[in-house]
């Protein structure tokens, strides 16, 4: 006789599942809206020079706070770091709503960051701890389909409070409700572990390569906004930094998909680049080539977004799939979407395809998603949980952001007439779906490994008695582990 799989809204998970998915709506609805107002908000502040600054200063703060969330969750367990991360991002949202100057609205930008990252990376310590593992798939369901509603509703409510009562409400009207979603999950919080004796004491100069890293994507992202000569140094500079930077952060052969953990990240990083790099050509393309007005060319990102709600709900009701199986098949699903979109180059297609094709990539996340965190969690011992959570996070921002960087050296491409516009968006398309292929190819590496998921330089070094205790043998020094 089977237990029964436990359900998320179940009597013991209820108040956390709630408290959780509240805290992640909100972060996504400011996620979404933020765009909408910062028009209005920068014109307001006399600051329309600094426009990417407040995205930058958000981009860069966030890799730091995912870096400091994996360390604090390891160190003082996930209460401590989630009670930081919310106080922090709602330090943020009330000085954004306040700031006189901006200077303080960019400064308040990098606190709200600070503070997502740190949240991030504290949900999924969070869900290793208070979930089952049979109950966790269906978790990230739920998280996903989280994001749904306030990518529906979010731009154009943040229109409609922008116009009638002003841009600082988009993030002073959220306060209240982010202190909902954390008085909901504290009595969960009070329950869960701290860390165990011995737990990983994380290398200081973890957070200054986090800086590093997040400089280097902050270049990145100003180099693709960019038309002239000098920014393909600045992209340069950026590749070098982020580069640097993310080598003591990721475990060791993410690169290269070394079994295990390593492929677990890289995993993330191809899903986030092959769907987001697309997700933000597609809307211009639609513009550009078909003459879409804003409504029809958002329409296929809605499409994309209920797909991969609905996957991510299917999958949740298969608690015992294989999360390698569905990992293929999302990639497989995702390469087959984005391919597909290239359709949009041709003259004579119109926009109406991408409604179908867009649907199509978002089941393939729907269904990839929620895997690869399912397997984070089992390919992650609990004493270092927080560094590898943070890992998986980082490697969503920089994945999405060489993605976009390399979307927007296409589109600057076609800007200087070097290659036509259609060119641009099937070369893009054909380099997004390749990176989804080879995540189908190599994300079956996610079963296997060992050792070599530690990080270098002695991040995620594990002891003699972590090895002992991880493998069930006798005590092993660790100097001999990689041989």
């Amino acid at each position: 006789m089977h237990e029964a799989t436990p359900g998320v809204f179940d009597r013991r998970y209820r108040l956390t599942t709630a408290g959780l998915l509240t805290l992640v709506t909100f972060i996504a609805f400011e996620a979404m809206a933020v765009g909408t107002a910062m028009p209005t908000a920068v014109r307001d502040l006399d600051g329309l020079a600094w426009y990417g600054w407040p995205f930058s200063a958000f981009l860069v703060a966030s890799v730091f706070g995912m870096v400091v969330g994996g360390d604090t969750g390891d160190r003082r367990g996930p209460r401590a770091a989630l009670l930081a991360g919310v106080t922090v991002f709602a330090a943020g949202l009330l000085a954004a709503g306040l700031a006189g100057s901006m200077a303080l609205f960019v400064a308040a930008r990098a606190v709200q960051g600070a503070g997502a990252g740190l949240i991030a990376v504290s949900l999924y310590v969070v869900a290793g701890q208070a979930y089952p593992a049979a109950a966790r798939p269906r978790l990230f369901g739920a998280i996903s389909a989280a994001w749904v509603l306030p990518a529906l509703v979010g731009p154009l409510a943040a229109g409609l409070v922008t116009t009638h009562a002003g841009w600082r409400w988009v993030f002073l009207a959220l306060l209240p409700l982010v202190a909902a979603g954390l008085a909901l999950v504290l009595p969960a919080l009070r329950t869960l572990r701290g860390p165990g004796e011995g737990s990983r004491v994380p290398a200081p100069a973890r957070r200054w390569w986090a800086v590093l890293a997040g400089l280097g994507l902050a270049l990145l992202q100003y180099a693709g906004q960019r038309r002239d000569g000098p920014a393909l140094l600045v992209a340069a500079v950026g590749l070098a930094a982020l580069a640097a930077g993310l080598r003591p952060l990721l475990p060791r052969g993410t690169v290269r998909a070394r079994p295990g953990l390593p492929t677990v990240v890289a995993s993330r990083g191809l899903l986030a680049g092959a769907f987001f790099g697309m997700d933000a050509l597609l809307p211009l393309a639609l513009t550009e080539l078909h003459g879409a007005g804003p409504t029809a060319a958002g329409v296929p990102l809605t499409a994309g977004a209920v797909g991969w709600a609905l996957a991510s709900q299917l999958q949740g009701r298969r608690p015992g799939a294989s999360r390698l199986v569905l990992l293929r098949a999302g990639f497989l699903l995702l390469a087959t979407g984005t391919a597909a979109t290239a359709v949009v180059a041709a003259p004579v297609s119109g926009a109406w395809p991408a409604y179908l094709t867009w649907a199509v990539a978002g089941l393939g996340m729907g269904l990839g998603m929620p895997s690869v965190g399912v397997l984070l969690l089992e390919r992650s011992p609990e004493h270092r949980r927080g560094a590898d959570s943070a890992a998986f996070q980082i490697a969503d921002v920089a994945g999405s952001a060489l993605a976009v960087g390399l979307v927007g050296v296409l589109v600057a491409a076609a800007t200087a007439g070097v290659l036509p516009l259609a060119a641009a968006v099937v070369v893009a398309t054909a380099v997004l779906a390749g990176l989804a292929l080879l995540g189908a190819a190599v994300c079956g590496r996610a079963g296997g490994g060992g050792a070599e998921d530690d990080y270098p330089g002695g991040g995620g070094g594990r002891t003699a008695a972590r090895v002992q205790d991880e493998a069930g043998a006798e005590p092993v020094d660790a100097s001999e582990e990689g041989r």
